[in-house]
């Protein structure tokens, strides 16, 4: 995914960059384009706020698809996706968002429109699911990220 490859390239991250890589990446980041450091103009200053943005979008993104994060919560992801049935699923540039009736949703990256056809096309949805996506794509928890927000 496109989302994917311009964070990791901004942060200057490789794909097997571990937790602790990207927190250091983050803070040095943050340490060189704090808006608190940017006074001398109001147009430099609003330069770095967006890139504070930017950068503390991109770590949050990546740490919550990192391997370690998706270990974290493996018995909690593989309940959800054996036991739970897919309420509703939206698809969207590539991400597939599938809302399981126990509460959980999860994000699916690269997710390809001709895989997305068959899911809505399928007698059972929940069985290509598992089949073919659930653990064929990175994934992230939607809502890890609403209780930490």
């Amino acid at each position: 995914m496109k989302k994917i490859v311009d964070y990791r390239k901004f942060l200057e991250v490789t794909e097997a960059a571990d937790l602790q890589e990207l927190k250091t990446v983050y803070r040095s980041l943050m340490k060189k384009w704090h808006p608190d450091k940017f006074q001398d103009s109001e147009e430099s200053k609003l330069d770095a706020e967006e890139k504070s943005k930017y950068i503390i979008e991109a770590y949050h993104f990546l740490v919550s698809i990192a391997p370690e994060t998706r270990k974290q919560s493996l018995a909690e992801y593989t309940t959800t996706i054996n036991e739970s049935n897919i309420s509703d699923f939206e698809y969207k540039s590539q991400v597939l968002k599938v809302t399981f009736y126990d509460g959980n949703e999860y994000e699916y990256f690269d997710v390809p429109k001709a895989v997305y056809v068959k899911l809505v096309n399928a007698d059972s949805r929940g069985r290509f699911a598992r089949r073919h996506i659930f653990s064929s794509f990175v994934y992230r928890s939607v809502n890890r990220l609403v209780a930490t927000a």
